[in-house]
C-alpha cells in the first residue's frame, strides 16, 4: 500500500461556523456530534412520498482513536460528516427476481444492491428512509466544495474521514467479464459483489485508508467505496446495527 504525502489537517468545524444545525464536542474524551439531520442544500425526488424530516441526530465516538488488530464491518452508520449527516454507504436490498422492483430484503440471491448505481439518489448522492432520515451514500459536492481543508467527517471509531478528491484512490476495482449467477450480465456496479479488492491497485487499503503523517485516518473517495465500509478501530455503539445483510429501520429502496 503506497503513503499518501497529504498532509493532515485537524482543524475542526465546530458549531455555529458554517452550520447553524451542528454542534460538535469533544468531552472525556468522546467526541460527539449533534445535528437535526437536515441538509442545507436541495434534496430530491426520490419515490413518491419520500421527504426528509428533521432528526435528532448524537453520534458520539473516541476522540482518541486507535488501530485494533482486528477489521470490523458490522455498523448501520458508517460515519457523519462535519455539517451533521450520516454517511451509509451499504443498503439491505438484495436482487430478486420474484420481485417487481428486481430486488428486496431476501438475502439469499447474495447479491447486495449498492447505493450508488443501484438505488434511486439525488443530485447529492443521498435519500431518505422510511422515516425520513436523510443520508449520503455516495460523494455530495455540497459538502466538499464547503470544506475547511481536506477534513469530512468522522468514522464510527472516530478515525477522521478526510477528502482529497483524485489525491486518493481507492483500491476496489469493477470486476471483468459477466457475472456467473444471480442477475447475470456485466459487473457494472449494481451490486457490492461486482467490485473486488485489488490490493496496491490504489492509495488505499480494503477500508479505504491510509497512514498520514504517522496517523491512520480513512477517506471519502469518488468512486466505490465512497466511505470506509470496514473499520481498524472499535465503533461506538452509536454507529451499530447490523450487517448489511440485517435490515436497517425504515425503507432504504
Amino acid at each position: 500500500m503506497k503513503t499518501l504525502g497529504t498532509t493532515l489537517a485537524l482543524t475542526l468545524l465546530i458549531a455555529g461556523a458554517a452550520h447553524a444545525h451542528v454542534t460538535m464536542t469533544v468531552e472525556d474524551g468522546q467526541r460527539c456530534i449533534t445535528s437535526n439531520g437536515v441538509p442545507e442544500h436541495e434534496t430530491g425526488p426520490w419515490r413518491e412520498g419520500a421527504t426528509v424530516e428533521e432528526q435528532d441526530h448524537e453520534f458520539c465516538m473516541t476522540a482518541t482513536p486507535e488501530l485494533t488488530d482486528t477489521i470490523s464491518d458490522r455498523v448501520l452508520v458508517s460515519g457523519i460528516t462535519m455539517t451533521g449527516i450520516p454517511l451509509r454507504p451499504g443498503t439491505a436490498e438484495y436482487y430478486d427476481a420474484t420481485s417487481d422492483k428486481g430486488y428486496s430484503r431476501d438475502s439469499s440471491s447474495g447479491w447486495n444492491v449498492e447505493g450508488i448505481g443501484g438505488l434511486i439518489m439525488d443530485a447529492q448522492n443521498g435519500h431518505v428512509d422510511g422515516d425520513g432520515l436523510y443520508h449520503y451514500h455516495g460523494i455530495s459536492s455540497a459538502v466538499t466544495g464547503d470544506l475547511d481543508g481536506t477534513l469530512f467527517g468522522y468514522a464510527g471509531d472516530g478515525f477522521a474521514i478526510l477528502y482529497a478528491g483524485d489525491q486518493a484512490q481507492s483500491s476496489w476495482q469493477l470486476k471483468s467479464g459477466e457475472r456467473e449467477s444471480g442477475p447475470g450480465g456485466a459487473h457494472d456496479g449494481t451490486y457490492v459483489q461486482d467490485y473486488e479488492y485489488v490490493e496496491g491497485s490504489g492509495d488505499l487499503d480494503e477500508c479505504n485508508g491510509a497512514m498520514v503523517d504517522g496517523q491512520y485516518v480513512y477517506y471519502a473517495t469518488d468512486t466505490f467505496p465512497f466511505f470506509p465500509r470496514c473499520f481498524k478501530g472499535t465503533v461506538s455503539d452509536d454507529f451499530l446495527g447490523g450487517r448489511r445483510d440485517q435490515a436497517p429501520p425504515g425503507d432504504d429502496g
